[in-house]
């Protein structure tokens, strides 16, 4: 199977109201080029989410949540549901993320129903794994990753490929270091011999993103390599023109 790039820019706790709306533009117009080879997505704050999918419909951007909360309605005061994401104009959800686990203490078992919700009403899991620095100097990135990959598989194996796997290893975000391009095909094509063992349709539907301190100068090598099927993009999607650089780094496929 021929796997389209998919280049995400995750915007964190930024650009959450009129900056918003201008970064969008400048993604839309800066890759409207590649509309049809490179899938092309960005996750605003929940506050500008449904004023940016506003502002980006009818191009060819499409538009991520950061997180969402594994119940459809209730008394969950402050939390975000995917219906509601949804009716925002949200197509794609970010779980999992290392910051959610770290600061959040998000769980293997609570990123599976986050997944799962998703899944079910419709949205697009881009789930994120990876190791910490204390973890891949210890010689257990695959153990963490693939514990982390485990969790979720049965739930990216009830839709194949239309889930998302992003590999960030923790020690690489936000701190300007980043993989190697030959350290992060290592870790896909492991990601993707995980997924075969259980099912060859997953392994060969699912695209797998790197992330972690990603950046025009660096994007090209990163993506490629042949299990590398696109970006998780943190800082460097604040700007819209870097931003645009990076997906133009996607080769033919």
């Amino acid at each position: 199977m021929k796997r389209k790039y998919l280049i995400a820019g995750n915007w964190k706790m930024n650009a959450g109201g009129a900056s918003g709306l201008e970064l969008a533009r400048g993604v839309a117009e800066g890759t409207k080029e590649l509309a049809g080879r490179v899938e092309i997505v960005v996750a605003p704050p929940f506050t500008a989410l449904a004023a940016v999918a506003q502002e980006l419909e009818g191009t060819h951007v499409e538009v991520s949540a950061q997180n969402l909360y594994p119940k459809d309605s209730g008394a969950y005061t402050g939390e975000v549901s995917a219906p509601m994401l949804l009716e925002s104009g949200a197509r794609w959800v970010i779980l999992g993320h290392s910051e959610r686990r770290q600061y959040f203490g998000e769980t293997d078992e609570f990123v599976r129903e986050k997944v799962r919700a998703a899944l079910a009403a419709g949205l697009r899991p881009i789930a994120c794994i990876g190791e910490t620095l204390e973890e891949r100097e210890a010689n257990r990135t695959l153990e963490v990753v693939f514990r982390q990959l485990d969790a979720i598989r049965d739930e990216l194996a009830s839709r194949p490929g239309v889930g998302v796997i992003a590999y960030e290893p923790v020690w690489a975000i936000g701190t300007g270091k980043v993989a190697g391009p030959e350290q992060a095909e290592e870790v896909h094509a492991a990601i993707r011999k995980r997924l075969a063992e259980f099912s060859a349709e997953l392994a060969d539907a699912t695209r797998i993103l790197y992330g972690g301190s990603v950046k025009a100068d660096n994007a090209a090598g990163l993506l490629g390599m042949p299990n590398v099927d696109g970006a998780l993009v943190g800082g460097a999607s604040l700007d819209a023109a870097g931003f645009a650089r990076i997906a133009q780094a996607a080769p033919e496929r």
